[in-house]
């Protein structure tokens, strides 16, 4: 089958990322909010033949743990952050474990090493709403795995965000790091709580976010290639990249606690490739391209040399993710959604620019795409069809800075009718649009903005009887 997009180069099949020489404690996320899901067996397979050993999830979903089943690969399971205030009861949280974690502990089985209580949970934009029960929650689910017997090789952890502490542009000296005035009590109480049981602390790193919506941050810091003005701290420590010096601001905050020792893992570390102007395939290269090597290197940072454990973020893009943090959200993953590689990384680190291996066997849709009709007489609701096509699908690439933000007012129209008519696996109906659209058999993808065919898939968001009363109801209003 044709294919609808590629890179040259990256579809080439055989080649092998890193096999057996991956990083020392490099994993990467696997998260799976999108309309059109790549089986999960697929995704594993693309894991074990670009040598990735470790994964974290963010669910325990049936699916994705059977395919892990056999797999040697390691895993963390996770506690979605709604799911919390059920953990606070301990059967609740006993029954957890022995569903997502104890019946996997067979011979052959799903080889769990973490269980994720939560995700970013003290965020300031919740609001407080996961202060009160991401401890408990914590300390249950622990306890329960103790009292299952696999306590001593499966430990529970808090995926936190870095702004739990202090970060390096608010205080731009690392030594100076302490956790967030208003949850510093809670933060050392879940420190000590960690460290009783020995269960590493967990965070998350965006150097991109240091650059998002803050023109004035030092573009090269946000990369591993060199500054011309280092950040010098009090302590005559000089930081080339705000990866060390956040990294090294939270190492500060544990010492200050008392926990200087504690072993910390990066849950998450990325760069988006659309969905902002600093957001594309160039700065993510350079990006991975940095941090990599760095990693193989044992380098560590200034405050923790030596190796550190990071999960890159993500393996897959994610067109149903929630955009209220940025257009980006959708496209963290350095493969695309169909499991195609999106740029040329060496995952050993050693500057080889080896090809990841793409995911195998993957089934599209056929070639058709959905257009404006350039026929079309009466263009008073055009406007109102964009809308509902991008309410339910994903056009953040038409966003300022992105990948189709030249397109003119037609192509725009295109875009969005499109990505609805893949999400909806081109159903004829879904390319009318009051008579504004049409089918067609040529890609209209124009330069760097591609026109995607989506995958064949057992999820199909139309199927969501929530998802069609809503979709009923818009097309009622459009009327």
């Amino acid at each position: 089958m044709e294919r609808p997009w590629s890179i040259t180069g990256l579809w080439v099949v055989g080649l092998v990322g890193c096999l057996s020489v991956c990083i020392e404690g490099l994993g990467v996320n696997w998260g799976t909010m999108a309309t059109h899901k790549l089986p999960p067996d697929t995704v594993v397979k693309m894991l074990k033949d670009n040598g990735i050993k470790k994964v974290k999830l963010f669910d325990a979903e049936d699916s994705t743990m059977g395919a892990l089943v056999g797999s040697d690969i390691e895993v963390m399971v996770a506690i979605p952050n709604d799911q919390l205030a059920v953990m606070n009861n301990y059967n609740r949280a006993k029954q957890w474990v022995q569903r997502n974690v104890t019946r996997y502990l067979f011979n052959g089985g799903v080889n769990i090493k973490y269980a994720a209580v939560g995700n970013e949970p003290f965020l300031t934009s919740y609001n407080g709403s996961f202060l009160n029960i991401t401890l408990p929650a914590l300390q249950n689910i622990q306890n329960a795995l103790n009292e299952a017997g696999v306590g001593d090789s499966i430990k529970a952890t808090v995926p936190l965000n870095a702004d739990v502490y202090n970060s390096p542009q608010t205080s731009p000296y690392p030594s100076a790091g302490r956790f967030r005035s208003d949850i510093s009590d809670l933060m050392t109480q879940i420190v000590q709580f960690l460290s009783k049981n020995n269960a590493p602390f967990t965070i998350n790193i965006y150097p991109f976010l240091s650059l998002y919506g803050n023109d004035n941050f030092p573009f090269d810091y946000a990369f591993f290639d060199g500054v011309s003005q280092p950040v010098v701290d009090s302590n005559g420590i000089q930081y080339t990249n705000v990866f060390d010096a956040n990294f090294d601001t939270l190492v500060s905050a544990l010492k200050a606690a008392g926990y200087d020792n504690m072993p910390i893992i990066v849950g998450e570390v990325g760069w988006p490739t659309d969905g902002d102007k600093n957001a594309n395939v160039g700065n993510a290269y350079r990006f991975y391209n940095g941090l990599l090597p760095r990693l193989a290197a044992n380098k560590g940072t200034p405050l923790r040399p030596g190796n550190i454990e990071v999960y890159l973020f993500g393996i897959l893009d994610e067109d149903a993710k929630s955009i209220a943090p940025g257009n980006f959200e959708r496209h963290w993953g350095i493969y695309r959604y169909d499991g195609q590689p999106k740029f040329a990384i060496d995952l050993s680190g050693l500057g080889q620019n080896k090809l990841l291996v793409p995911a195998q066997n993957v089934e599209y849709l056929p070639n058709r795409w959905c257009m404006f009709n350039p026929n079309a007489k009466d263009l008073s609701k055009l406007a109102d069809n964009i809308n509902f096509a991008c309410t339910f699908s994903d056009c953040t690439s038409l966003g300022y800075g992105s990948s189709c933000n030249t397109l003119d007012a037609n192509g725009n129209a295109s875009y969005a009718f499109n990505m609805y008519f893949q999400v909806q696996n081109q159903n004829p109906s879904a390319c009318n649009f009051q008579g504004l659209a049409m089918i067609t058999t040529q890609n209209i993808s124009q330069g760097n903005c591609n026109f995607p065919i989506e995958i064949v898939s057992s999820s199909s968001w139309r199927s969501s009887p929530v998802i069609s009363v809503f979709i009923t109801l818009f097309m009622f209003l459009l009327l």
